[in-house]
């Protein structure tokens, strides 16, 4: 018999500056994993099952020759889950002393479901967000229309 195998996601994003952004998601709650960081990349840990490798843009030509988006345009937004509200206004606070952009959208608060997104120096953009999963299966069971705003 196997051991089950624990899915794990690895977001890699282009920045231009890697010590920079370091000590950005570093303000945010992440840690680094020496193992897996070197002068070209840098893998920021949110859990033992989400990790964001931060690539130079060298690095990150290694691996596709698709153009890097300017830091003013999105192709994505990942959304990471906070243990309360206070932990996402606390994110979002961080991402503002840290070199990042703060609500680059407006807050959202649906009351079993509270988001604020912000962008980290390269224009990656985040939505931290607690959401009371009891309340919002209790909005899915008054109907989609509830849980979509």
């Amino acid at each position: 018999m196997t051991a089950a195998h624990t899915r794990m996601i690895f977001v890699n994003l282009p920045v231009a500056n890697l010590a920079a952004s370091m000590t950005f998601y570093e303000a945010l709650g992440f840690s680094n994993n020496p193992q897996f960081t070197d002068e070209t990349a840098a893998c920021m840990v949110w859990s033992e099952a989400i990790h964001v490798m931060l690539l130079t843009h060298d690095k990150w030509r290694s691996f596709t020759d698709r153009p890097i988006p300017p830091s003013t345009s999105s192709e994505v937004m990942l959304a990471i889950s906070c243990d309360s509200r206070d932990a996402v206004d606390r994110m979002n606070e961080s991402a503002a002393a840290s070199g990042g952009t703060a609500d680059i959208n407006p807050e959202q608060d649906r009351g079993w479901m509270y988001n604020r997104n912000l962008a980290d120096p390269d224009g990656h953009v985040w939505e931290a967000m607690w959401m009371d999963m009891d309340a919002a299966m209790e909005a899915a069971g008054d109907g989609v229309e509830q849980l979509a705003g």
